[in-house]
C-alpha cells in the first residue's frame, strides 16, 4: 500500500469501498452494492474508519502497523471486558461466573478471528492452534504477572501487603486442565491417517470435533457456575 492510498483509505471506507474495489475498477468490473451491503456498511463504518487508520507495513519496517494494531486491539478488548463485567453485574451474576462466561468470551473474540484467518491462509495448523496457546500464555504470564507485580510493589512502598484470595480458582483451573488434556488427545487422534490433520478433514470428523470442543466449553461453564453457587462441592 502506498502512502497516498493510506491517506485516502479512511475516506474510502466511509464511502463504503472495500479493499479490493480498486482492482475491480481497473479490471472494468463494477458490482452495485445490495441492501444487505448498505446495512452492514452503516453498522460497521466506525470500525472500518478506525482500522483504516492503521499505517501500512512499509512504515518503520512494519513496527508502526504492529504497534498501532496492538494498541487498538487492547483498547477494544478493555471495552469489551468492561461491558461484559457491567452486564454480569446488571443481571446479578457472581464475579467468578461473569469472568468465565462473558468476560472470557468477549476478550477471546480477537483471538478467535486471528485463529480463523490463520487456519484459512496457512498450510499447517500450527499458527491457528499456537495463537490460542500463545495468547493464553501472554494472559497468564504477562497479564497477571505484570499487574500483580505492580500491585505488590505499590503496596510494599506504602507499607501494606498485597494479597489475592483464591476463591474458586483451584476448582476452575483443575477443571480447565482436565478438559485441556481431552482437547490435546482429540487433536492427536485427528493426526491419524483417515483424518490426516488437526484441522479440516472429512465433513463427519469436522462436525464431531466441533461439537466435542463446544461440549467441553459448555461443561466448563456449567460446572464452574454450579461450584460458584455452591451447588457442587469445590476445593
Amino acid at each position: 500500500m502506498s502512502s497516498a492510498s493510506f491517506r485516502t483509505k479512511p475516506e474510502s471506507r466511509v464511502r463504503g469501498e472495500k479493499p479490493g474495489d480498486e482492482d475491480d475498477d481497473d479490471a472494468g468490473e463494477e458490482r452495485l452494492p445490495s441492501c444487505f451491503d448498505y446495512v452492514m456498511h452503516f453498522l460497521t463504518v466506525f470500525w472500518k474508519v478506525l482500522f483504516a487508520c492503521v499505517p501500512p507495513t512499509e512504515y518503520w519496517n512494519g513496527w508502526a502497523c504492529f504497534l498501532s494494531s496492538i494498541i487498538i486491539i487492547g483498547f477494544l478488548t478493555a471495552i469489551i471486558g468492561d461491558l461484559a463485567s457491567h452486564f454480569g453485574c446488571t443481571i446479578g451474576l457472581k464475579d467468578s461466573v461473569t469472568a468465565v462466561v462473558f468476560v472470557a468470551l468477549g476478550t477471546s473474540v480477537p483471538d478467535t478471528f486471528a485463529s480463523k484467518v490463520a487456519a484459512v491462509q496457512d498450510m499447517y495448523a500450527d499458527a491457528a492452534i499456537g495463537n490460542v496457546t500463545g495468547s493464553n500464555a501472554v494472559n497468564v504470564f504477562v497479564g497477571l504477572g505484570v499487574a500483580w507485580s505492580v500491585a505488590a510493589v505499590y503496596w510494599r512502598v506504602h507499607g501494606g501487603v498485597f494479597v489475592v484470595h483464591a476463591g474458586s480458582l483451584a476448582f476452575s483451573l483443575t477443571l480447565f486442565s482436565v478438559f485441556s488434556v481431552f482437547a490435546v488427545l482429540a487433536l492427536m487422534y485427528r493426526r491419524r491417517g483417515n483424518i490426516g490433520g488437526e484441522l479440516g478433514g472429512p465433513r463427519r470428523h469436522r462436525i464431531i470435533t466441533t461439537l466435542f470442543f463446544i461440549m467441553l466449553w459448555f461443561l466448563y461453564i456449567l460446572l464452574s457456575s454450579l461450584e460458584a453457587y455452591c451447588h457442587i462441592q469445590g476445593f
